[in-house]
């Protein structure tokens, strides 16, 4: 069940009159929240509190389809994208029997954008306040990239929550303290704030090893370029900024081998993304972002973890490789 009366319908839902929201054009600015950006399922939102300000938590619940099996999977989105991009994951589940949940963590997509400090313990406290008002007392997770850390993170602090956990790509298998130096956050807002759409369109390329085309990739990169047409756009860069501290200051790495739940590492053996590479000294660059290789060493040190590694993959596997991830990840969901 919802949690009336503090979800509200909005996106692909009907708005309070009623009836669909009007998308913008393709080239017109957007809000901070994606106010007029289309989400493949509607879109409700759970209010909390954060910083001492009112926030509002989007997320996707979509129902089973078929034959329902009673479970329910939550997906956790990476720093650069909004939960809308599992479209094709969401239908698969759903079509296999599965209730699937999709929120927005608060920072990205549809919801709100808090500029005080990110850690991962918060983003696991509002996920729990999310499954609690959904009145989901244990859920199978699959969590991408960012989504991989607080996974980790949420498997720790509530295990009674994770039935089992998908980590797509994840990045946090290493601490990157031990590489990259700190950076002030005025610093990180100064070189973000000059990031061009081909600067972006390059980024996601060549740091996430894409097999994709460039034209798979084009929405995030717009989606990045119209939110700076709002009035709240230095507000979305802190908050984003912010999120970069969380990722290099919090490493997860350490707890990995303590989590007990199932656990199956899906992972693109092209990708070497490693956030803070940039600015690590040169030598210690190359060294960094072996990630395959990290998730094959850490799931062996785990109670129950495997990797599984796609040739030719990088950083985006349920982008780049459907098909063959959504049967992975069906048959180690099936199979626990």
């Amino acid at each position: 069940m919802r949690a009336s009366p503090f979800l509200v319908a909005c996106g692909l839902a009907l708005g309070l009159a009623g009836t669909p929201l009007p998308a913008l054009a393709a080239d017109e600015p957007l809000g901070i929240a994606l106010e007029g950006f289309a989400y493949p399922y509607p879109v409700f939102y759970l209010a909390l509190t954060r910083d001492g300000e009112a926030q509002r938590l989007a997320y996707m619940d979509v129902p089973a389809g078929g034959t329902p099996n009673g479970r329910t999977v939550l997906l956790l989105h990476g720093r650069n994208f909004p939960s809308s991009y599992w479209e094709t994951v969401i239908a698969a589940l759903t079509a296999a029997g599965y209730r699937v949940v999709a929120p927005d963590q608060l920072g990205f997509g549809k919801s709100s954008k808090p500029v005080g400090p990110f850690t991962f313990d918060t983003l696991a406290a509002d996920t729990t306040a999310l499954l609690d008002a959904l009145g989901l007392p244990r859920v199978d997770v699959v969590a991408h990239s960012m989504g991989g850390m607080l996974a980790v993170r949420l498997a720790r602090t509530a295990p009674e929550r994770v039935n089992s956990l998908v980590l797509e790509a994840p990045i946090g298998l290493e601490d990157y303290r031990f590489t990259v130096p700190p950076v002030p956050t005025e610093r990180l807002l100064r070189i973000e704030a000059d990031v061009t759409a081909d600067v972006y369109r390059r980024q996601l390329m060549t740091s996430y090893s894409l097999s994709l085309p460039e034209a798979a990739i084009e929405p995030f990169v717009s989606l990045r370029e119209r939110v700076k047409g709002s009035g709240e756009y230095p507000r979305w860069l802190r908050s984003f900024v912010n999120s970069y501290q969380m990722i290099w200051g919090q490493p997860v790495v350490h707890e990995i081998p303590l989590v007990r739940a199932p656990t199956l590492f899906v992972m693109g053996e092209r990708d070497r993304n490693a956030p803070g590479r940039a600015f690590a000294p040169e030598p210690l660059r190359a060294s960094m972002g072996d990630n395959a290789a990290h998730a094959q060493a850490l799931a062996v040190r785990m109670p129950d973890g495997r990797a599984e590694v796609f040739p030719g993959i990088g950083h985006l596997v349920h982008m780049e490789a459907p098909s063959r991830f959504n049967a992975t990840v069906l048959d180690f969901l099936d199979g626990h």
